[in-house]
């Protein structure tokens, strides 16, 4: 078996040189500490795989008549021999599930095929189960090492913010590093709409979208509120093209009366052109819509209707969302079209980590940040400043829903890729 070896100051370092060597989908045959470092021997899965199937028909042809007393000659026994003369403790409770596999489908009665599919399908089982375990003793091995950076990794999940963002910054902290350093790097990661993109500042036609119940119509309220305040009524309008919800023409004709501007209806692509066209002496034309789960087919429409007639899109974020219903949110929603978002619901969110998340991860622009129902009083300017304070502030969280010290370990053993961020402001 052509192996090779690999020799880093620890586990963490050793599984890059893997990778980087033998790609991502290695197989780890054994992992010991040497007077170096750690020692990982590994092998390319491509070459396993050739491997597998040379042996295979080495042994049909050599031995047309093997039956399962013979499980010696099998491919994954002289792994496991040899897995046990490099000392892989950590691989041999695995290779003995896979003998079994192997010495059941080395029957007369099973094909070639068969056997293949059931050593290749074991192998994959024991890459998965071996990259669990040495991601779990990485980072084992970092909370011994570097226990403030661990303490910081935990804190930034159990407010919300993602494994993969959370790891990728902290790898670029520096020894000095602390928690006010994680503040600063996430203040320069989010992006705010600077005074010339403001809406109601720069005027124009947009319309607020996001799934339903995330505070379009009155968010579409406030923003109108404001730019009353600053503009004068006559140089307002609103429009609505939610004709599914009961009494939401009713509902938004209220708040236009409340703050003198006109309320107008439209049903598609036309109505909507015809609609603007008189409206084009208005300096802030906003528009609220209906409200769909964004999987809904009719998302696409809604943004094809927009586009069509030139109408950008501010997309509302509802911060007390999971973070993977919020991505798919963004998924769903984002085009060319979307020129930022505000964030709703602060009010009600326990953390605000995971939605600044994923303004981070997905690069948008945030205007406003909305905390409640009255109009015009909850929308407010972005404060960095109290957002990331807000966000790292101690909660009365049940500790059910907080990630322990313990658990630690296995819960970043099985996390997903680093996201993008703006590296310039993480070194």
């Amino acid at each position: 078996m052509n192996a090779r070896k690999f020799i880093a100051v620890n586990s963490r370092e050793a599984l890059k040189l893997v990778r980087a060597e033998l790609g991502e989908d290695a197989v780890i045959l054994s992992n010991r500490k040497v007077s170096e470092g750690v020692e990982i021997v590994a092998m390319g899965s491509v070459e396993l795989s050739r491997l597998s199937e040379t042996r295979l028909r080495e042994d049909k042809a050599c031995e047309p008549k093997v039956t399962a007393a013979k499980p010696a000659s099998s491919l994954h026994q002289k792994a496991l021999d040899q897995a046990s003369t490099l000392g892989a403790k950590v691989l041999d409770a695995n290779l003995q599930r896979a003998a079994a596999t192997v010495e059941k489908a080395a029957a007369p009665s099973a094909p070639v095929a068969d056997q293949t599919t059931g050593i290749l399908s074991e192998i994959k089982i024991m890459h998965t189960m071996l990259q669990e375990q040495m991601a779990c003793m990485a980072w084992s091995d970092m909370q011994q090492r570097d226990p403030k950076r661990s303490t910081l990794m935990r804190d930034m999940i159990n407010v919300g913010f993602s494994p993969a963002l959370s790891r990728q910054l902290l790898d670029k902290m520096p020894a000095k590093g602390d928690q006010a350093w994680v503040r600063r790097i996430l203040g320069h990661n989010i992006r705010v709409a600077s005074a010339q993109e403001d809406v109601v500042t720069r005027g124009g036609v947009y319309a607020l979208v996001g799934p339903t119940g995330v505070g379009k119509t009155t968010t579409t309220a406030k923003l109108a509120a404001r730019a009353v305040v600053r503009y004068g009524a006559d140089k307002v309008a609103l429009i609505t093209t939610d004709s599914y919800r009961i009494g939401a023409h009713e509902q938004l004709k209220i708040y236009g009366k409340i703050l003198g501007v006109s309320v107008h209806a439209v049903r598609d692509t036309e109505d909507l052109k015809l609609t603007l066209s008189g409206l084009k002496h208005k300096h802030l034309v906003l528009i609220d819509t209906m409200g769909v789960g964004q999987r809904d087919s009719r998302v696409a429409g809604q943004a094809e209707m927009f586009d069509a007639a030139g109408v950008k899109r501010l997309l509302l974020l509802n911060a007390t969302s999971a973070g993977s219903t919020l991505d798919d949110v963004v998924r769903m929603y984002h085009g060319a079209g979307v020129v930022g978002c505000i964030p709703t619901k602060l009010d009600e969110a326990v953390t605000l980590g995971t939605v600044l998340d994923v303004v981070i991860r997905h690069k948008l622009s945030v205007h406003y940040i909305a905390s409640g129902q009255r109009v015009p009083e909850d929308l407010h300017e972005v404060n960095l400043e109290y957002l990331l304070h807000r966000t790292f502030k101690v909660s009365a969280a049940p500790a059910a829903f907080a990630v322990q010290e313990l658990e630690f370990p296995a819960f970043m053993a099985g996390s997903g890729a680093a996201p993008m961020m703006r590296a310039e402001h993480a070194l």
